[in-house]
């Protein structure tokens, strides 16, 4: 599984890698997670908002910071 935090280093980006980070844990599922801060590569996705959250290429959320547990349900 690959995840993805888009975002340019914000607080709330950073809020956000941490509860993926989280949630794979506790799940205790194999993922590759990492944070893509070019613009250029966060306009390819369509996403006008972030943080977002983009998982195995899909955008799932944008524009907040979802809790470790609404991210678990995305994971599953």
């Amino acid at each position: 599984m690959k995840i993805e935090i888009l975002g340019t280093g914000c607080p709330k980006c950073k809020a956000l890698t941490e509860n993926v980070e989280k949630a794979v844990k506790e799940l205790g599922i194999e993922a590759e997670i990492s944070k893509v801060t070019d613009i250029k590569q966060i306009m390819s996705y369509k996403v006008m908002l972030i943080p977002a959250l983009v998982i195995n290429g899909v955008v799932k959320s944008a524009g907040k910071v979802l809790s470790s547990e609404e991210i678990k349900k995305l994971l599953i």
